[in-house]
This record gives C-alpha cells, structure tokens and sequence, in this order.
C-alpha cells in the first residue's frame, strides 16, 4: 500500500500533492508554520489524511518546546491547536482530531510535560492506526454496491493520497475492481485544481484499473448515453441529516445522476460526521485563492488577470439526491436522520 504520509523515528514526512504526477517529492514538516501551510496550501489533502496529519502537527510542534511551567505548557498547546484549526475550516476531521489530542492532553494534566509529549504523540499514532482500520471497514461494506462489470465515476480524489489507508470512496473501487477485475473507472478532472486529472488519474494507475480521465462538462453526456451506472464520491462532512460537504462539483453530479436514474453513493468514515449540524447550510465552506482559477495550477494565466471570481471549495449535497452513504459502521440508507441516528446510538 502507498501512503502519502509517514511518521518515522519522531519525524514527520508527507508527499507534496501538489506536485503530482510530474514529480513525487517528499518534504519533512518540521514545525508548526510547516504543518499549517501544508494543509493551507493542499501539500497534504484528503479530509481523514489531514486528521491524521493534524494529530503528528500538534506533537511536532510541541516536542521540543522548553517551558517547564506547565499552565505556560497548556497555553502554548492551546495556542497551536487553535492555530492549526484556522488552516482549513470545511473538513471535520481536522477539528476531531485536534479535539481529541486536546482532550487526552486535558485528562492527564496531572501528568508531566514530558509524560503529557509521549501521550500526545501515542494518541496521534492511535489515530493514524484507526484511520487505516475505518478505511478498510469502508472498504468491505462498499464492495456490496459493486457488481461486475461496472461503469464508475468517481470525482475529487478519494484513495490512498487522501487517507491513510486505500481510501474512501477509492478505497471501495479498488475492493470492486480486485473482486471482479473488469470495473471500469470514469474520472472527472476536478476544476480548479485538478485533484481528479493529477491524482486520482495517477492512483488507479499505479493500480492498473481501467481509467478514461474526462473534464468536468462530459458527465452528463456519458450518462444520457448510458456509459456511467453509479457514482462515488467521499465527503468532508456529513450532517445529522445526511447533507454532504465535499469538493466543489459533487452537487453537480448529484443533480445529474438522480436526473438519469443513478445510484449516487458517498463513502466516509464516521470521523467525517458531524452530529452538531442539522443542515448543510450551517457547514462553514472555504473561500479560496482567485488566482486558482485564474491560473493552470498557479502557474500561466488562463483568464485576464483583474477578472472577479468566486472560488468555493466546497458544495453541499442534500440528502435527498443520497442513495446510500458508506461508512465503517455500515450502508446508511434513507431516511437518513433516523438512519445515522441509529448507526452512532443504537
């Protein structure tokens, strides 16, 4: 299994994404300022692999702290959390997992600051551990939604870059194409930034899955020309009724499968939920850099460089367009309220 993270003798490794495919690079994230623009600036993506990122940052950032005063320790801890908090505000697993070191940090104040390091430190590998483990639960509900022969199109990138497993809604694709060797993979681009064209493009093919890569505005002609029998995305964040944060142009396909009669299915661990929010529209959604769409992969201009543009990372899919929502825990299906309710409370 490829991963895009590594964690080895007390230091943090990750593959920089933004230079794939042309160049596979690894960098060391090597204190706080690094770990945050990692995130920021799409180094390290992949809601549940920003997690897990997130947890390492905290140790990273705290382990060659000197304070021996431990209220001055809990500060400046706070303070880091907070400051990592700010680098991306839409996926929930950032937040989760920054919670969680928190909590273990909050629970053992008795602890000394030496002891409190190695606990945070264990709780972030714990994390990443658990990650794998969500992923490949995913992986064995999903494969129950492939059949033989399948069309896919999957948007975004969703595997192996993304978590630190197979992946989410990749990580059930590569179960499916495995079991059954003839799945066929459609991938759309993923404008602005082009996550599906540079990496999901170069995953599947590491993989050797059949892939026809397609731009965005193809999708609905190949599913009137029935080319396409499902589709499968991840997800950055899922309500308590079963709205979906994920990368700009999901609702799209949402819109256009539910239009052709398709099985629309999300793949997500249950980190990615998000039981405080109701409703969609109460999901905080990133505003990014113009220049993203002005420019191929910030680079040559594509647009006049003073045109006004707007640059959401994010949209949201109301439940009613879900066919069925893929987690660790099970298939949750309609109605999803009750449904999710259930599978997190019994």
């Amino acid at each position: 299994m490829t991963s895009a993270l590594i964690f080895k003798n007390r230091r943090l490794y990750y593959l920089d994404q933004r230079k794939l495919p042309l160049k596979e690079e690894w960098k060391e994230c090597k204190n706080l300022r690094d770990a945050f623009l990692a995130i920021r600036e799409l180094r390290i993506r992949g809601a549940p692999l920003i997690g897990v990122f997130a947890g390492y940052s905290v140790y990273i950032a705290i382990k060659n702290h000197r304070e021996q005063d431990k209220g001055k320790f809990f500060k400046f801890l706070e303070r880091v959390i907070s400051f990592l908090k700010t680098s991306r505000p839409t996926a929930i697993n950032l937040f989760w997992a920054l919670d969680r070191i928190k909590k273990v940090a909050y629970q053992n104040k008795s602890k000394s600051i030496k002891e409190l390091k190695e606990l945070i430190l264990k709780e972030a590998e714990m994390i990443h551990y658990e990650d794998r483990l969500l992923c490949r639960k995913m992986a064995e509900n999903g494969i129950r939604l492939i059949k033989k022969g399948d069309r896919i199109l999957t948007h975004c990138n969703t595997g192996f870059l993304a978590t630190s497993g197979e992946g989410t809604a990749l990580g059930v694709i590569y179960k499916g194409a495995h079991r059954y060797k003839n799945i066929k993979v459609y991938v759309d681009e993923t404008r602005p930034l082009l996550q599906g064209a540079r990496l999901t493009s170069w995953e599947l093919i590491k993989r050797k899955i059949d892939i026809t890569l397609i731009s965005d505005n193809m999708a609905a002609y190949l599913m009137q020309k029935g080319e396409i029998d499902k589709v499968f995305v991840g997800a950055d964040r899922i309500t308590r009724c079963g709205d979906v944060a994920n990368k700009i142009g999901t609702y799209n396909l949402a819109v256009l499968a539910k239009y052709h009669h398709l099985p629309f299915y999300v793949v997500a661990p249950s980190t990615s939920f998000d039981l405080t929010i109701e409703k969609g529209e109460e999901i905080p959604i990133e505003q990014r850099s113009p220049d993203e769409v002005r420019k191929v992969l910030g680079k040559i201009y594509i647009s006049p460089k003073r045109v006004k543009v707007y640059n959401p990372a994010f949209d949201v899919t109301p439940c009613q367009l879900i066919s069925a929502i893929v987690t660790d825990r099970g298939i949750i299906k309609p109605p999803f309220k009750e449904s999710i309710l259930k599978i997190f409370y019994g």
